[in-house]
Parts: structure tokens; C-alpha cells; sequence
């Protein structure tokens, strides 16, 4: 894998719900201007930052520019106090998107989204089907199943440990809090049991890419099966060997280059 990066910029972007943060990774190449977009969207813990170097080294292996952002009360973007709502995986398809589209002032788009992002780039990618030229899934849930319920009380009892609420700090700051809570709670919640992608996978027409872990701590194997079987849309399925939730940071090179691969051939 080349060590080359790309050129990065910081953005602040005026919602009616507050500012929202984001990076923007130009490809090096005149010719990615040609190439629509990369978007990213993290996980229920996550922010531009914990994206590390994944989104330089997309937009230098891919040619394409690559834009990451915070997710209101998340990272750098502003805080909330609110309770998210049973729809809040939906709701990012005609919230924060449509914010970020006229900022960066894209129509075609690449959707990646990793953990609860990944259902998320699904109603992106449907709601916006016309538009969208590739969905790509990575460790998504597709439903609220007993492994991913297992995953999330481990997970909580770790983050009674003292001092383990600080390493969601350094990224969130006094915002950690709430973003642990919002995970838990939502997900845990009995309101929340019956959620799943099925209704809204057969709206995605365009190719996907579905990566997953096959370690996964947070869900089987039934998630990416879903995915790839339900869009409409012509769909490629990667069980990621020996990875675990986050083959983005545990297997970077080999995520960079699958995704290449993809969208070379599909986009």
C-alpha cells in the first residue's frame, strides 16, 4: 500500500440542529475530480478522528475525494442533550445529508458506513438511489439481534472501569457521556428490538460492497447475508478473516484495496 496522503481540509457546516464538523481529503489526481465522492459515516462511538488514516490512504488509493463528518453531539460537531429517537438510523437520509451535499456541493455519491453508520449509508443510499453510484457496508447491523445486545452489556460493564470513560473523552470531550449513554440505552432499549433494515434494503439499486468481520463481537453473520441478499442491486460479500469489528484500523491495507477494487469496477 502507498504511503502517499491527501491534501485535508476542516469544515464547519450550519444545521438548523447545530454545527456539524468535517473533514475533507481532496484526491492527489486531476482526474478524481471526475469521480464522485466518498462519504463516510462512524459509528456509535465514533468521529472523524477514529477514522485514523483510513479516509487519506481511500482517497489516494481510490482518486476520489474523501469527506468525513461528526454526527451532532459527536466529536468536534455540537453537543445535544436529547434523548435519539427509535428513527434516528433513518432520519441521517434527510438530516445531516442533505447538509452536506450542498456544503460540499456534490449530486453523485459513495456511501461507506461502518457499524450503526453502515445502516445509516443503507437509507442514504436508498433515499437517494438516483444519485448514490455505491453503497458500502462495513461490521453493520441489519437487526437487533442477541449477539449484538451481548456485545453492548459487555461493553458497558468495561466502561465502569475507572478511568475508561477517558479514552471516549479525548475524542468527544465533556460530550462522552452522552454518547455512551445514546448507544446503550438505545439499543438496549425494548422500544428499539424491533428495528431492522429489511423494509429499506430492497430500495438500494445500486452495487454494494458488504464487509464484515469474522470475528465480529457485535453481530453474526446473518447481518451481511441480509444486506447483500435484500438490496436490489448487484451485491459482493467479504467475510473479513480474522477481523473483528473494525477491519478499517485492524486490516486498513486490505480494506483500502478491496474498496478500490470495488469501485474501479463498479462506479
Amino acid at each position: 500500500m502507498s504511503n502517499d496522503t491527501s491534501p485535508m481540509t476542516e469544515h464547519w457546516i450550519t444545521t438548523d440542529a447545530g454545527r456539524l464538523y468535517a473533514r475533507n481529503w481532496q484526491a492527489a489526481d486531476r482526474q478524481g475530480h471526475c469521480k464522485s465522492p466518498i462519504l463516510l459515516l462512524h459509528d456509535s462511538l465514533g468521529c472523524v478522528a477514529l477514522w485514523r488514516t483510513f479516509p487519506a490512504l481511500l482517497a489516494a488509493q481510490t482518486g476520489r475525494q474523501v469527506i468525513a463528518y461528526d454526527r451532532l453531539g459527536f466529536g468536534q460537531s455540537d453537543a445535544r442533550s436529547d434523548v435519539l429517537g427509535m428513527d434516528f438510523i433513518a432520519q441521517e437520509a434527510t438530516g445531516n445529508f442533505p447538509a452536506l451535499q450542498a456544503h460540499f456541493g456534490f449530486e453523485r455519491f459513495v456511501v461507506m458506513g461502518h457499524s450503526v453508520g453502515g445502516g445509516m449509508a443503507v437509507h442514504v443510499a436508498a433515499r437517494h438511489a438516483n444519485t448514490c453510484d455505491a453503497l458500502i457496508t462495513e461490521s453493520a447491523q441489519a437487526f437487533v439481534e442477541d449477539k449484538t445486545r451481548a456485545g453492548i452489556i459487555e461493553a458497558q460493564q468495561q466502561f465502569r472501569e475507572p478511568g475508561a470513560l477517558d479514552r471516549l473523552r479525548r475524542y468527544h470531550g465533556d460530550k462522552a457521556e452522552w454518547v455512551l449513554h445514546a448507544w446503550i440505552t438505545t439499543w438496549l432499549s425494548p422500544a428499539f428490538a424491533n428495528w431492522s433494515l429489511r423494509e429499506v434494503l430492497p430500495l438500494v439499486t445500486c452495487p454494494a460492497l458488504v464487509l464484515h468481520g469474522e470475528h465480529d463481537e457485535y453481530g453474526s453473520s446473518l447481518h451481511p447475508q441480509q444486506i447483500a441478499t435484500l438490496t436490489s442491486g448487484p451485491a459482493q460479500l467479504d467475510i473479513i478473516a480474522g477481523a473483528q469489528h473494525v477491519p478499517h484500523k485492524e486490516q486498513e491495507d486490505w480494506v483500502v484495496s478491496r474498496v478500490g477494487r470495488f469501485l474501479d469496477s463498479n462506479s
